[in-house]
């Protein structure tokens, strides 16, 4: 198998594709989002890439994919919307690439990009019926074990550590003696962050066109439906609403 592999570069010289031998150790692993790390030029520098497509034969891969970055993987979906963004805005595709990965993880060098952060999330190990019996047993008999047992039962899929101690009003060390005991596990997962927790964000409200803005508007939007394209020239000051703007066409 090959792998067609653009360079993360912004050099308009690498703004094309470069066919890579996929070794087979790594055949399962190697898919197109893939983020890798390639031999380029004639130096032993490895060079960081992306893979935006897989093929069978190759009459120009010389060299193999060395290693995968498992943790910067992108979609197929990511690459096909890349690759819309480069042609409609002539620009590199691995700039393009680049704008669907987290915050502080597009440099090419490995320690310089920012690391995923992780935590660890707590499941319960136990189902209904046991922790029912552990309970009558006497087994599982402080209250704040129980009500641990008891909120999990109702929320499995998971819950961040802290979470779960202000939530349930219990401290890490209620937990830690809960997974000695082997009624809960922690597991260290990803922590997903979403930057728009705490803020309000409000549509934006359609603009009002001035008279001269709306026939402007209208002209340019009549030519795209009839499929009759031509260089439209606005004159005006970029935001002012109250500027006179012209409307040309050749």
């Amino acid at each position: 198998m090959f792998a067609e592999i653009i360079i993360n570069s912004n050099a308009r010289a690498l703004n094309r594709i470069f066919d890579y031998c996929v070794p087979l150790e790594l055949e399962e692993q190697v898919k197109i989002g893939s983020r890798v790390l390639v031999p380029f030029g004639k130096g032993s520098k490895l060079e960081d890439g992306f893979v935006i497509g897989l093929k069978e034969k190759s009459e120009f891969a010389k060299k193999d994919i060395c290693q995968i970055d498992q943790s910067q993987s992108l979609t197929e979906g990511n690459i096909i919307l890349a690759k819309l963004m480069a042609r409609k805005y002539f620009c590199n595709l691995s700039d393009c690439i680049k704008l669907m990965l987290p915050p502080g993880t597009g440099g090419k060098k490995l320690e310089n990009r920012a690391k995923e952060k992780t935590g660890n999330f707590i499941f319960l190990k136990k189902d209904q019926d046991e922790i029912d019996f552990l309970i009558e047993t006497g087994k599982l008999k402080s209250e704040k074990h129980i009500r641990v047992a008891q909120f999990l039962l109702e929320n499995n899929d998971g819950i961040y550590s802290p979470d779960l101690e202000i939530l349930a009003d219990v401290s890490k060390s209620i937990l830690k003696t809960m997974e000695k005991n082997g009624i809960i596990e922690m597991i260290e997962q990803p922590i997903e962050r979403n930057p728009f927790i705490g803020k309000k964000v409000e549509k934006d409200k359609p603009r009002i066109l001035s008279n001269e803005q709306k026939e402007c508007f209208v002209s340019i939007a009549k030519d795209i439906e009839n499929e009759q394209y031509s260089k439209n020239l606005i004159f005006g000051i970029t935001g002012s609403r109250e500027n006179r703007n012209l409307f040309a066409t050749d």
